[in-house]
């Protein structure tokens, strides 16, 4: 199937659209009438372009937005909630799957990160940029 202009444009819109609405419990309805498109032509579309259904896309935001929330060191629970998940349970399970690690494991890690990189910055730089910039 050939893409149009205005089909990609479309597409492009109701990403934008999930981006800004991530927390939201929103749905293939609300997303596919942004663009404009039935549920099963949008899917089809959104696929072919994303290389991921709308709903791994979804999933990918929150994520990505919850590493971002567990790196403040905010509790688990409040960040779940935040993202847009209703069940503690299957956020931990799908972050887990997505990242590799537990959200409270990963939080931990990503604030000791932070932390050392505030109190040492040069041990989190890696070796050939110093080497490089002779530093």
């Amino acid at each position: 199937m050939r893409l149009t202009s205005d089909l990609y444009e479309r597409i492009i819109l109701a990403k934008q659209f999930m981006d800004a609405n991530y927390h939201e419990p929103i749905d293939l309805q609300q997303v596919s009438g942004t663009a404009f498109l039935s549920r099963f032509h949008f899917h089809r579309l959104f696929t072919s372009v994303y290389k991921k259904t709308p709903h791994q896309y979804l999933t990918f935001r929150r994520i990505e937005k919850a590493k971002e929330l567990l790196a403040e060191n905010r509790p688990v629970k409040e960040v779940c909630q935040e993202v847009g998940f209703d069940s503690l349970p299957s956020f931990s399970s799908l972050f887990k799957k997505e990242s590799g690690y537990a959200p409270q494991c990963y939080r931990n890690q990503a604030f000791r990160k932070k932390q050392q990189s505030a109190q040492a910055p040069r041990t989190v730089v890696p070796h050939c940029f110093l080497e490089m910039h002779k530093i």
